[in-house]
């Protein structure tokens, strides 16, 4: 009478362990494309534009640094960062 079905506990522990997985892809890119923004960032800042590697965009007539681009890859990539490791550290609350 206030019995629950046995395969009900096995439904949820699977569905939790599909989020956990999803959620550890999901912080997984999140750290990743962080870090890239930063390694981008830095390189902006401290390789001179036409000595640029290709994917970054060259300017061949041009001597200075990007340090738009690079404060602004720098500050992607921190924001990314800080919110990776706000998803590590969120717990959600167990259901009842």
């Amino acid at each position: 009478m206030g019995r629950r079905a046995p395969g009900r506990r096995a439904g949820i522990a699977v569905r939790y362990a599909q989020m956990a997985a999803q959620r550890v892809l999901a912080v997984s890119l999140v750290i990743i494309i962080g870090v890239l923004a930063v390694v981008a960032g830095v390189i902006y800042l401290t390789v001179e534009a036409r000595s640029l590697p290709s994917f970054l965009g060259q300017l061949h007539n041009d001597d200075a640094h990007r340090s738009l681009r690079g404060i602004v890859a720098l500050v992607v990539g921190a924001v990314l960062l800080a919110g990776g490791s706000a998803m590590i550290a969120y717990r959600p609350r167990a259901s009842r």
